[in-house]
């Protein structure tokens, strides 16, 4: 049996191999058949197709045999500070910090970059254009539209801004973001904006219009002609720049021009929705009045329309009274009369205010104030009385109710125009009385009619008679006049004898 102390080893095309000599490390092997004497020779093959060297302790080697090993590799390094790019072909592959890769040369074309980290995060252009589409660890991409800025934030930092266009940053070990905004809104809502104004100073000025207000200030906002914004006194904030921002002094005179109001209350419902918080509206329609007070102080009389004041630093109420008659019921008042009989009354009353302002001052409810004293008024007009009395004259009831409140009412700038007394309800019991009483009135009164006719009907037939008794014409005369009578309902009549006879003789009827 023979024992070769010889070694053959058997490169493929594809593959590269680094021959060791009891774990020391030798060389480099090209493709091909190599012949080596002894047992203690071991080869290492590659796959080319991998062009990533997965050696092992590849540091120890490039420190001991960097000249041979950077021949057939191509060494990428990145520092504390530092990330590359590699393109393997029509691939790319990205290393972090503090690395240590490499990759075979000749088989696939490799094409190394170094990024120093702390000059800048982000990729240059011709490497976003080429990483388009590629999803590689440790970079973020960004695309800003051409309607947007993006503000990148690195460490919730704010950097600079992004117009727009693509955008890649290295993100390894930072949180990198960007946030964006639409030009087309020209009031974003900037994250921490007194940090911007205060930080970021070049920023603002190149982008951004700055609105601080003093303490006596407002700022009406406006974009393309449109209320966008309204700001309280002592605010700060950022717009866009294309905005027109008008300042107004309040500390003289808190109330809007009529141009204002036209376009903040009586204009589009969006203005009306940003400054309702902002605003005290009052609506006077005509025949009205306003009364405005401001921090508990009567101020004017508002007349008829819109009016409106800035709310901010003080108190203001208003209130509306109308000038037309109103009427006022008072309805189901149960009052006893004067000889204790229940009744149920319903009063209206008719009045108008003359005098807003003092009766606003004098009485803290009118309505109340007016019903209950016509209540009083009522209730003693109607306990002084019975009932005969009130049911005789009920004007008598509104002359003295009217002539009460009338007193009652002049103070306070109110004039009554009219009182009426509308029902008087009765009890059951009452009525049922009531209504006995007027039947034996009305038949007592029909009983002396019917007497007196027949009175009269009695003494003209006396002056008959006594026509009769000298006139014997007269008498036939009223004879023919009872047969006529009698002939009228009857169908035949059968005389026997003459006519002077009818009525002392026999006188026979047939009927059929």
């Amino acid at each position: 049996m023979q024992i070769s102390l010889w070694q053959t080893f058997y490169i493929k095309p594809n593959e590269i191999g680094i021959l060791y000599h009891r774990s020391d490390f030798k060389k480099i092997l090209q493709p091909g058949t190599y012949t080596y004497f002894g047992w203690h020779w071991q080869v290492r093959t590659f796959d080319l197709n991998q062009p990533e060297a997965k050696i092992e302790n590849l540091e120890l080697l490039l420190r001991n045999h960097s000249s041979e090993l950077e021949q057939a590799l191509v060494v990428v390094r990145t520092g504390f500070n530092q990330a590359a790019l590699v393109r393997l072909g029509q691939n790319w592959i990205s290393i972090a910090p503090n690395q240590l890769r490499a990759f075979w040369r000749g088989f696939i074309e490799v094409e190394t970059h170094l990024f120093n980290l702390e000059e800048s995060l982000e990729l240059p252009a011709e490497f976003v254009q080429q990483l388009r589409g590629i999803t590689l660890n440790g970079i973020k991409k960004f695309q800003i539209s051409e309607y947007e800025i993006g503000l990148l934030y690195v460490q919730n930092n704010f950097v600079r801004p992004l117009e727009p266009g693509e955008y890649a940053f290295w993100s390894f070990d930072r949180d990198v973001s960007v946030r964006t905004f639409s030009r087309i809104v020209p009031n974003p809502s900037f994250p921490l904006e007194d940090v911007l104004i205060e930080r970021h100073p070049d920023f603002v000025s190149d982008y951004c219009e700055i609105v601080q207000l003093q303490n006596q200030q407002v700022a009406i906002v406006r974009y393309q002609g449109k209320v966008i914004s309204i700001l309280p006194p002592c605010s700060r904030k950022l717009f866009w720049q294309g905005v027109e921002v008008e300042a107004i002094d309040i500390s003289n005179d808190a109330k809007l021009p009529s141009r204002l109001v036209a376009e903040l209350v009586s204009g589009l419902p969006e203005a009306l929705t940003l400054s309702r918080s902002s605003l005290h509206i009052c609506e006077v329609p005509t025949q009205h009045v306003g009364l405005l007070y401001i921090n508990q102080e009567f101020q004017t009389q508002l007349q008829p329309g819109k009016h409106a004041w800035w709310v901010f630093g003080r108190s203001l109420q208003t209130e509306v009274f109308d000038l037309r008659q109103q009427a006022m019921e008072v309805s189901g008042q149960d009052i006893l009369s004067k000889d204790k009989v229940p009744l149920r009354l319903n009063l209206t009353a008719g009045f108008r205010i003359l005098d807003p302002l003092r009766a606003k001052n004098s009485l803290a409810d009118i309505t109340a104030y007016l019903y209950k004293e016509l209540q009083f008024a009522l209730r003693g007009a109607v306990g002084e009385r019975s009932l005969d009395a009130l049911l005789e004259d009920k004007g008598a009831i509104d002359r003295s109710i009217s002539e009460y409140i009338r007193q009652k009412t002049a103070d306070y700038g109110i004039e009554i125009d009219s009182v009426g007394v509308k029902d008087i309800i009765l009890p059951g019991e009452i009525k049922t009385i009531l209504s006995k009483v007027v039947e034996a009135e009305k038949a007592a009164q029909a009983n002396v009619v019917r007497r007196r006719e027949e009175t009269a009907a009695t003494r003209s037939m006396l002056n008959t008679a006594k026509v009769m008794e000298d006139n014997p014409v007269a008498l036939r005369l009223k004879e023919l006049e009872v047969l006529e009578r009698i002939a009228e309902k009857i169908e035949k009549i059968q005389v026997n004898g003459s006519l002077d006879s009818i009525l002392t003789e026999l006188i026979r009827i047939n009927r059929d």
